[in-house]
């Protein structure tokens, strides 16, 4: 691989990879299984990879993503046709067009999580990285640090409380309504 074809392909690749699970929910909101859309995002890597070279600007990867993934899923609803549980064309349209609108709100709030925990005291923090993160038990965890389940549920509510205000409080400041 020639410098030019390695700097492509370490561009597309940090481009994908950051839209990847955006694009990957999207999807998943315009077929009906989680089967169908593994096949769709498939299909759409091929098509972004094999037609990079026409994206007019890596700024615009988002939304190009999303218009390839949006026939790709068309395309498949169609190769699907005659299976009575595949939506109709307008429907995925539609589904198309909501997700595009709400996937740019998703990430805006994805940030303001990220910028929420971050603001958290280190303590508070810990517990709910710690808490949510895969097979925790509740109970384990509050026996390992020394608290009854009950007060582990009570601090890890009122921490969630706090972080969608944060949340709230940092898009109105992002929209400029604060």
């Amino acid at each position: 691989m020639n410098p030019q074809e390695k700097e492509k392909h370490d561009q597309f690749l940090r481009l994908y990879v950051e839209t990847e699970s955006s694009l990957r929910g999207f999807v998943r909101s315009l077929v009906p299984t989680l089967e169908d859309a593994k096949e769709v995002m498939q299909g759409t890597a091929a098509v972004l990879w094999r037609k990079f070279d026409q994206l007019d600007s890596p700024k615009n990867f988002r939304r190009w993503a999303f218009g390839v993934a949006r026939f790709e899923a068309l395309s498949y609803r169609r190769d699907k046709a005659r299976d009575r549980h595949v939506f109709s064309e307008e429907l995925v349209i539609k589904l198309a067009k909501d997700a595009e609108d709400e996937s740019d709100h998703f990430d805006l709030e994805e940030k303001a999580l990220e910028k929420c925990i971050s603001k958290l005291p280190g303590k508070q923090r810990i517990l709910i990285q710690e808490a949510y993160s895969q097979g925790t038990r509740i109970d384990k965890m509050a026996e390992r640090i020394g608290r009854t389940p009950m007060s582990l549920y009570k601090a890890l509510h009122r921490i969630r409380i706090a972080l969608a205000d944060c949340i709230k409080a940092d898009l109105k400041k992002q929209e400029g309504l604060v």
